[in-house]
């Protein structure tokens, strides 16, 4: 880093926490009353509405659409006005249908199986093959291969492929599908990282892209008799996947706005994205983060007053494909992102909150420090991470340079229902989860009416060296969400 940079970092984040004028204390009747408001607040009941009720809300699937249209009428009817569907597009459409699986020899088993989401149907009847194991997918170890890769099942062996970071071996897997379709694959199938055979989904390619040919998620017993047995002899397997595409297909974000006070022109933007994969019901990926954002937009309007400054309340369709619905706002809402005074996130489930990621921005945790001490503290949200991370919607506006909030919660229980059937309204501590709304809404109060911003915006270099510290770079340039 040269000294003029280092100078140019030092200016940005030099921020004195003297110049909030209003102190935590000034604030602390009107926060206790918007905490009071969630403690007792129909959150729960809100979750159940759009997880039971709805289901599984795969990023434009009937479901989808179904849930934008219930959460704009919630938003209406909390008293909210400017409430709007903000369209983007995705390359296609993809609805999962059936995925079963056959060892047929040397043994004879069923297997655990799920198609990866964008991922095509087989011919009719299935294929039939034996497997052969792929363990690097660099390009000329795959042209040298192709001849005895023709007409198999490849089983990927994903702890190799990515010993090398997910960053590194991302580009290698996603040009690996096509060098498969080529030489003739008839289908990849990968193994599960959970015990119990239990399937966890995901899709294949970054970015709602279909993937060229079927590929299917094995569970890890399963996929552990295979290699076993394959170094005895051929292990020939049977699989039958059925699911729905379409071409390019519009979403819709869901976004409403709480006009400020004083400040309307200048806004802060509290998000979580609505869309969910559909083994389980999107509970805590995402119902509890949605929840929060409709739930925080109504003890707002309960207040009776608007803060200072505008507050816009988003709903992000396409997370789980690459954050397509917060990366095309930020696309589509350039010209007024200068106004942007801070974005706050909430996608870690709802387990018991800690407080913020300050996404690697010192001079963020500094202005946050009184505000977490002051009025986060007594709600179990006065801890600050100084972690990077570019895992969920907060990410395209850390890529402006905006300052940026996500919600810091204990994650020790959350992989055990992440992308499973068995993310479920039942497995969400209430108490824990209406902690996490109280610190989401007053934070976002406290920050909405402060006097002045919370700290500036930083520019590109700044960001370069936060994402380079974090070793997100490289993944975020060949994604195409960022240019060096």
């Amino acid at each position: 880093m040269n000294l003029r940079r280092v100078v140019r970092l030092a200016v940005l984040w030099a921020v004195p926490v003297l110049a909030w004028a209003q102190q935590p204390a000034d604030m602390k009747p009107v926060t206790d009353q918007l905490a009071a408001s969630i403690y007792n607040g129909p959150s729960m009941a809100t979750l159940g509405e759009m997880t039971d009720g709805i289901g599984g809300r795969l990023t434009g699937s009937p479901a989808y659409v179904r849930s934008t249209e219930w959460a704009a009428a919630k938003f209406r009817s909390y008293g909210i006005e400017n409430v709007r569907l903000e369209p983007f597009t995705i390359p296609a459409g993809w609805q999962r249908g059936t995925a079963s699986g056959a060892m047929l020899s040397p043994l004879s088993r069923p297997l655990y199986v799920a198609s990866l989401g964008w991922a095509p149907s087989t011919p009719a009847g299935g294929v039939r093959g034996s497997v052969v194991v792929v363990a690097d997918v660099a390009p000329d170890v795959l042209r040298s291969r192709a001849a005895e890769l023709k007409g198999k099942i490849v089983l990927l062996d994903t702890a190799k492929i990515y010993a090398e970071g997910y960053g590194k071996a991302l580009p290698k897997l996603e040009a690996a599908y096509a060098a498969f379709q080529k030489a003739g694959v008839l289908a990849v199938v990968m193994s599960d990282r959970e015990k119990s055979n239990v399937l966890n989904a995901h899709d294949g390619l970054w970015g709602a892209k279909l993937v060229p040919l079927p590929m299917a998620q094995l569970g890890m017993e399963n996929a552990k008799l295979i290699q076993r047995e394959l170094e005895r002899g051929p292990v020939n397997v049977q699989l039958i996947i059925e699911n729905k595409m379409s071409g390019e297909t519009t979403v819709n974000n869901v976004v409403a706005e709480i006009r400020g006070s004083e400040r309307p022109d200048e806004w802060i933007l509290i998000g979580a994205h609505l869309d969910s994969w559909d083994f389980g019901t999107g509970a805590q990926d995402n119902g509890t983060g949605a929840t929060s954002v409709l739930e925080v937009g109504r003890a707002l309007m309960a207040l009776g007053k608007a803060p200072r400054r505008s507050i816009r309340l988003a709903l992000w369709g396409g997370e789980e494909q690459g954050l397509l619905g917060s990366y095309a706002y930020t696309q589509a809402h350039k010209s007024e992102l200068n106004k942007c005074v801070a974005v706050l996130n909430t996608d870690n489930g709802a387990g018991h909150p800690k407080g913020w990621k300050v996404e690697g921005r010192e001079d963020l945790k500094q202005a946050m420090q009184p505000w977490s001490d002051g009025l986060l503290k007594n709600l179990n949200g006065g801890d600050l991470s100084l972690d990077t991370t570019y895992d969920t919607d907060h990410g395209p506006f850390v890529l402006q340079g905006i300052p940026a909030l996500d919600l810091w919660v204990d994650m020790s229980h959350y992989m055990e229902i992440h992308h499973k059937s068995s993310d479920t309204l039942d497995k969400v501590d209430a108490l824990d989860f209406k902690g996490g709304e109280a610190i989401v809404a007053v934070t976002a109060y406290a920050i909405a009416q402060s006097e002045t911003p919370i700290t500036s915006h930083i520019d590109h270099a700044a960001v370069a060296e936060i994402l380079k510290k974090a070793k997100l770079e490289e993944l975020l340039e060949y994604v195409g969400v960022w240019k060096p």
